[in-house]
């Protein structure tokens, strides 16, 4: 039995399936009960099933790189735990199709035409705020750059606003005193963060997503590139690589369970806001421009007023 060519089978039995390791090592051992048992039998170090399906799953793990380049239809993604999956579509094919299906969308976001995709980047909005809201206490503004004034054309002015604002309190568990104390030196009281979100980062299109980002974001103390999925390690490579230059971090939504979300590349803080670009960005966008009411009454009364933030 070798090892390579049954995780191909198995995956191209499976097509609209993401398996783990694990899944497709106990795949293995069913499929193939002679051969894995012969491979328990002669290992020493194997005492049970359970070492058994363990060892296949390490191995997958370490012949993953070798499968991915003998076969460009396997991909993987870069969750915890990681999914293998077959698709026959390229990578630039899967980002236009959720282009697309955002495309299609009548005024009362219901789908038109015939386009698969389990979820629409809209929806990924909400499940973020709700991350950052438990995670870091942050009170996040939906930005949508169609209530903008000044029309740049098809998608022109996502290179300009983000698609949420975030405000981090930094005074909420100071003592009366402090916050006074720092008013008075006129010293930072909050934080604001600029995140662009996206349906799937792959090879195809992580370098324009994470420069609009950088475009759109550099304003803010911290900016942030959003995505539902990562796939392949090739992708999250070249994140790292493009962080380490510009300071835009990375951080994975997990949509199932925001609470399970991660910053995988940490943002470099921006000290200062670039409020010339903010004024730009108040005076032609109502929602940015809420924002700005928020932030000067929170500098004015330190209330952050939460109930009025929307996701």
């Amino acid at each position: 039995m070798k090892l390579n060519t049954t995780v191909v089978e198995c995956l191209k039995s499976h097509q609209d399936r993401r398996l783990t390791a694990r899944e497709i090592a106990v795949w293995i051992r069913a499929r193939y009960p002679e051969e894995t048992q012969r491979k328990l039998e002669r290992s020493k170090a194997l005492q049970t099933e359970a070492d058994l399906v363990q060892q296949l799953v390490a191995e997958i793990g370490a012949n993953r790189p070798a499968i991915e380049k003998r076969f460009p239809q396997i991909r993987t993604t870069e969750d915890r735990p990681r999914l293998y999956f077959w698709s026959e579509v390229s990578e630039e094919a899967e980002v236009a199709r959720t282009e697309q299906f955002e495309s299609k969308m009548l005024p009362n976001h219901q789908p038109i035409g015939v386009i698969e995709s389990p979820l629409r980047e809209m929806e990924l909005y909400p499940k973020l705020a709700q991350y950052l809201s438990v995670e870091f206490g942050i009170h996040s503004q939906r930005i949508d750059e169609k209530r903008s004034a000044n029309k740049r054309g098809p998608q022109g002015n996502r290179w300009l606003f983000p698609d949420v604002v975030a405000l981090e309190d930094l005074t909420k568990e100071w003592t009366v005193e402090v916050r006074q104390c720092v008013s008075e030196a006129g010293a930072q009281k909050a934080r604001m963060w600029s995140l662009e979100v996206k349906l799937l980062l792959n090879r195809s299109n992580v370098r324009e997503a994470y420069f609009q980002t950088v475009s759109n974001s550099s304003w803010a103390n911290f900016a942030y590139l959003v995505s539902g999925e990562i796939e392949g390690t090739d992708t999250l490579k070249e994140l790292r690589m493009l962080a380490a230059l510009h300071g835009v971090g990375v951080i994975k939504l997990d949509p199932d369970n925001p609470a399970e979300s991660q910053i995988l590349i940490p943002a470099r803080e921006r000290q200062e806001i670039d409020w010339a670009n903010c004024n730009r960005l108040a005076s032609e966008n109502s929602d940015f421009q809420k924002v700005v009411n928020l932030l000067w009454q929170f500098h004015r009364t330190g209330d952050a007023r939460p109930s009025e933030w929307k996701s």
